[in-house]
Parts: structure tokens; C-alpha cells; sequence
């Protein structure tokens, strides 16, 4: 109860609250000064408002020499830690692995399921979004948005880059919602996680291939994928 009060009370401000927000949307390192400069505020301000949100596991730092002399500069990042409020108390991770590991006593018809149920998820993602207008007038930036403010809304903080000449769009996820589930079934969880982007992918394009590059339970920094679409 202590450590919920102190998170509410950190979150509370919203200058701070702003500022964790900002740290999530750089996807990378930022300085006291950065977050000074971003938000207008005195360096020690933002030192106070970042030390608070390390204070409570959001973020995490270290010192780091600039090469430009003098004292080394404290680099603030997100956290690996995941913070859960919830009123009264729930515990939807453990459900989850619970539903994972039965569906896994199906052997592979049990994974099939679960494949084919991450992928109509993804679909139906898109599909909201869908709701209020018609795919047929959608050109392909518009489709490329429209999938990044979709996963975004998923929770995977996307960054995206897109070639239209090449008919070919880079996917890359700082955030994975599954990812304590996953590390006790990686395979299971990384494969219907696929899926499940690739219901995203196929509700907005036609003849969708995507391939995976990156996957952060190989220690790699984000999930990162190339998809070749076309519209």
C-alpha cells in the first residue's frame, strides 16, 4: 500500500506525468537537460522530477562520460520493471500464464488456436479503427498511420518508417505487453504475437510477407520487422 501511494502521489503531477510520457515516445536515453530544454523548466526542476520517477522504478539511470570533459552526464531511460495499479487487487499475468500453459497441454492443435485467435485480435484492432471510415479511399500513408496509432493504442510503442516506391514498411516495437509471459514461453508467445501483427498488417493490405529481424528475448533492444504489402 505504501509503494501504490508513492506512485500516485509521483504520477499525480503533471508536469512529471508529461515527462514520463515524453521519455516513452523517444524510444532512447535522455539528459537532465533535454527534458529541461523540452519542458521549459530549470535543470534542477527536471532533475527533481526525474529522480522521482526513478525513485519509483519508472525510469532507471547511470553516469555516462560526453567526451566533451568535465563531470560525466546521468542519462535517464525507462525501466524494465512493469508497474501495475490495480483497485482491489487483480493479477491478469498469472491468469494469462494459466490460459498458456493449459492451451500448451493441447500440444499443436492448442498452439494452432492460439496463432489463429492472436491473429483475428490483430484484425480486430485494425477493424476499430476502420469504423468510422472506408478502406477503400485509404491511400498507403494513410494505411501506414492508421497501423501505427493502432499499435499504439496496443501498447507496443511502434516507431515506424515506410517506402511507398518499395512497397515495403519497417516495423519496430520498444514495448511488448506480452513480454513476462513470453519469457516463460518464448516460442508460444513470440509466434501469436506474430500473428497478431500480422492480423494488423492483413486487414489493411493485400499479400502481406513479414519477417522478422529483431526479438528482445534474443537481447535485442526491440522486436523489429520489414513487411512487404501491397496496397
Amino acid at each position: 500500500m505504501e509503494q501504490t501511494l508513492k506512485i500516485t502521489n509521483v504520477l499525480a503531477d503533471p508536469t512529471r506525468y508529461n515527462i514520463y510520457q515524453y521519455i516513452v515516445n523517444k524510444h532512447g536515453d535522455v539528459s537532465v537537460q533535454q527534458i529541461a530544454d523540452s519542458f521549459n523548466i530549470h535543470p534542477n526542476v527536471a532533475r527533481l522530477h526525474l529522480s522521482k520517477l526513478e525513485d519509483i522504478d519508472m525510469l532507471t539511470s547511470d553516469a555516462r562520460k560526453t567526451g566533451k570533459g568535465g563531470r560525466p552526464s546521468r542519462l535517464y531511460r525507462l525501466s524494465d520493471k512493469v508497474i501495475q495499479l490495480n483497485f482491489p487487487y487483480r493479477n491478469y499475468q498469472l491468469l494469462s500464464k494459466i490460459a498458456i500453459k493449459t492451451m500448451m497441454t493441447l500440444g499443436e492443435q492448442g498452439k494452432q488456436a492460439l496463432y489463429e485467435t492472436g491473429k483475428v485480435f490483430g484484425e480486430e484492432l485494425i477493424n476499430q479503427q476502420l469504423a468510422l471510415t472506408s478502406i477503400d479511399g485509404l491511400g498507403f500513408g494513410e494505411k501506414v498511420n492508421m497501423l501505427k496509432n493502432a499499435a499504439t493504442l496496443a501498447g507496443l510503442s511502434p516507431e515506424i518508417q515506410a517506402s511507398e516506391e518499395e512497397n515495403k514498411i519497417y516495423f519496430r516495437i520498444f514495448n511488448c505487453p506480452f513480454k513476462e509471459v513470453a519469457e516463460v514461453e518464448p516460442e508460444t508467445i513470440c509466434s501469436m504475437h506474430n500473428s497478431f501483427l500480422e492480423g494488423m498488417f492483413e486487414a489493411l493490405f493485400e499479400n502481406v510477407n513479414i519477417v522478422e529481424l529483431e526479438n528482445m528475448m534474443s537481447n535485442c533492444a526491440t522486436c523489429s520487422y520489414q513487411a512487404s504489402v501491397l496496397t
